[in-house]
């Protein structure tokens, strides 16, 4: 029987994919698990895997850019004709009308009564869902018939599954030994891969389910290995006549930020803080560490950390608008800017302002390395309540950051320079940055901000605070 071939749903804010590249060609057979296709997103490139096997008919050329979702191609059997002879794209479940499936005997066994409606299926009986819902429906053994499906036309995505394993947990009676949840072969591999023992890490999933995401924070340092697969980006240099076109991740951040502009009250102070005693702390770490258990903390991470910390006292900048007015965050989720070919990431320290210094040095490490690789998992890119951008290495003093959509606020950091300090008439050689704080003015007044920016420039002064 023929096998839809779906544009896949890579995040909860993904709308829409461009299909870079076909990884095999038409009429070529292929397993379950193989690379089908590289799909470019407004984040990240990813390889996506078949769900089942057959020989390969896609419906639309490289290069195409489509909601998610959205019908690409069909998985036949030897001899078998696409069920669309026109060849045209077609939106998840278009064609004949869905039929309702019948419910399955042992429903009410699996879980909680969760089908409110029936689950979507494709012109020959086929059951709707992305390969990733599958994937975690066969992990942790939930029959995708009793789940209801909320993606494009009914289709069942990971979201859903896990949102039934949730529902399932909390209707059902305390087990007297809670089962333990096989891993899906994705993170198998992935694992294997990156040498990471399966034991050691600590699943987030329902009842302990281990997560491809899981796997980020305990990558190993170390040994030398292959890049990934999913690392496609094109790193060429534009030259003079190219036309970028604003797709992918290049259209996302001009809709951003030029929405940001258009929505907020922006302004931008400029701060000079003095580092003296971060620089001269991080030189002592440097021998004291030099035996490498702990990471030694960039001068970045000291900014990260001192950030963090000054949200807690001043909670108006950790905050995000909405209709009905500024919703303060309880939590403080730090976004901190990577440059990658083609634009920029934001990877995402949780809880920022409760780790160790030297927990927020693995973790900027960690996540800006999987960013540039182009293996950093989206969920990973999400939450951000505040966020830093640095262009200290690149010589800029002062610049006005833009605020990410959902923020009201934005750090940016300048260039470590000499400074001078004058004192009893003499001359004395400090070293200095500057802190360029960008707030929406229709959360933060002024004066708030400037306090928040001289909370920050404490702390750095007396950064021993800063390591715990």
């Amino acid at each position: 029987m023929a096998v839809e071939v779906l544009l896949p749903k890579i995040g909860l804010t993904m709308q829409e994919g461009t299909i870079d590249a076909w990884l095999v060609p038409t009429g070529a057979a292929v397993a379950e698990g193989d690379a089908l296709l590289r799909l470019a997103t407004d984040k990240v490139d990813v390889d996506v895997e078949a769900e089942a096997g057959g020989r390969l008919h896609p419906v639309v050329p490289a290069g195409t850019t489509l909601p998610a979702g959205a019908l690409i191609g069909w998985l036949l059997a030897e001899g078998e004709q696409p069920p669309d002879p026109t060849g045209t794209p077609m939106p998840a479940g278009s064609g004949s009308t869905a039929t309702a499936p019948t419910a399955a005997p042992d429903a009410a066994a699996a879980g909680p009564a969760l089908v409110d409606t029936p689950a979507a299926r494709a012109p020959g009986g086929r059951l709707l869902a992305s390969p990733n819902a599958r994937r975690v429906a066969s992990g942790a053994g939930v029959d995708l018939t009793a789940v209801r499906g909320t993606g494009p036309g009914g289709r069942i995505v990971s979201e859903d599954v896990e949102e039934f394993l949730t529902e399932a947990a909390a209707s059902a009676p305390a087990p007297v030994s809670a089962p333990v949840l096989p891993v899906s072969p994705l993170v198998r591999r992935l694992a294997k891969e990156r040498g990471i023992d399966l034991a050691d890490v600590n699943g987030t999933g329902p009842g302990g389910r281990i997560r491809r995401s899981d796997l980020d924070p305990v990558t190993p340092a170390p040994t030398p290995a292959p890049a990934p697969v999913s690392v496609r980006r094109n790193t060429a240099s534009p030259r003079p006549g190219d036309v970028l076109p604003l797709t992918g991740m290049r259209g996302t951040i001009a809709r951003r930020m030029h929405a940001s502009l258009q929505e907020m009250a922006q302004l931008t102070h400029g701060y000079e803080v003095r580092m003296d005693a971060v620089v001269t702390l991080r030189d002592r770490l440097k021998e004291e560490w030099a035996d490498g258990e702990l990471p030694v903390p960039s001068l970045n991470d000291f900014l990260l950390k001192a950030a963090a910390l000054a949200l807690r006292e001043h909670p108006l900048l950790n905050a995000t608008v909405r209709e009905d007015g500024v919703h303060l965050l309880d939590g403080i989720h730090l976004g901190f800017a990577v440059a990658v070919p083609g634009g920029l990431l934001v990877p995402v320290i949780e809880d920022a302002a409760a780790l160790p210094l030297p927990e927020i040095a693995r973790r900027s490490k960690e996540l800006a390395l999987a960013a540039r690789d182009g293996r950093i998992s989206p969920d990973r890119l999400e939450g951000a309540t505040f966020t830093v951008t640095s262009l200290g290495g690149y010589g800029v003093d002062f610049f006005t950051p833009v605020i990410n959509p959902g923020n009201v606020a934005i750090l940016g950091v300048g260039t470590l320079r000499d400074g001078v300090e004058w004192r009893d008439d003499r001359p004395l050689r400090t070293r200095v940055l500057t802190l360029s704080l960008t707030f929406d003015h229709r959360a933060v007044d002024g004066a708030p901000a400037a306090e928040y920016l001289r909370t920050v420039g404490e702390l750095l002064r007396k950064p021993l605070r800063l390591l715990v």
